[in-house]
């Protein structure tokens, strides 16, 4: 048994993948830019919105001052439309009710701003997760394990009885680095076989799946 869980946010918890599209296919509308398709999107994403921004926009479009703009353009519109679309997967909230009753503590390590991931997760998790790091100014975002030790350190986590829990190559590489277990779940944003590819202690089908993982 794990008695204390990091998830992963986008694609783990929550399916935002549609909301976050939205946002970039606005921005490339409003440019001219080329369209992207919603499974591009599932490989945009993973390594923050900065890196999503880059990614969605053209080659000669990256400049420094240009992808500020662009992420200036990403962010306002996102904010006004995360909720559209998004929804927590289905079997999540049992699996969470079940981890509580068993004692296990959880929190949430995800590349999205720290300020719009505590906003998000109050929003459609109210009063459950008091344990949230996103990304912060000066502290390197996932694989990196920086923001994972300082969760770990918030949580009074053991690495040898915690397990990270992502749906993609950035979460196993994040949980490697960390020295913990990782667990690749099949209902976000990746595939099984990356998830297998970069090393996943396991692999959990669904929510259910993975409460079974943590818990027996």
């Amino acid at each position: 048994m794990y008695r204390y869980v990091i998830f992963d946010l986008d694609g783990t918890l929550l399916n935002t993948l549609e909301d976050l599209a939205a946002a970039g296919e606005y921005v490339c509308a409003q440019n001219g830019w080329p369209a992207h398709t919603l499974d591009e999107y599932r490989y945009f994403v993973g390594n923050g919105i900065p890196k999503l921004c880059e990614r969605f926009s053209p080659a000669d479009q990256r400049s420094p001052e240009r992808l500020a703009q662009t992420l200036e353009q990403f962010t306002r519109y996102y904010d006004a439309h995360k909720e559209d679309a998004t929804a927590p997967y289905p079997g999540i909230e049992d699996l969470l009710d079940a981890l509580q009753a068993a004692g296990v503590v959880f929190g949430v390590l995800t590349n999205k701003a720290h300020p719009l991931a505590k906003g998000v997760l109050e929003h459609y998790f109210p009063d459950r997760f008091a344990f949230v790091q996103g990304a912060k100014p000066g502290v390197p975002v996932k694989p990196d394990p920086a923001g994972l030790r300082q969760l770990m350190a918030a949580m009074g986590a053991d690495p040898a009885s915690t397990l990270f829990v992502g749906d993609s190559n950035v979460d196993i590489r994040t949980a490697k680095n960390g020295g913990l277990a990782g667990c690749g779940v099949l209902w976000g944003f990746r595939t099984e076989e990356e998830l297998r590819g970069e090393g996943a202690d396991h692999i959990a089908a669904d929510p259910a799946a993975l409460g079974r993982i943590i818990l027996e």
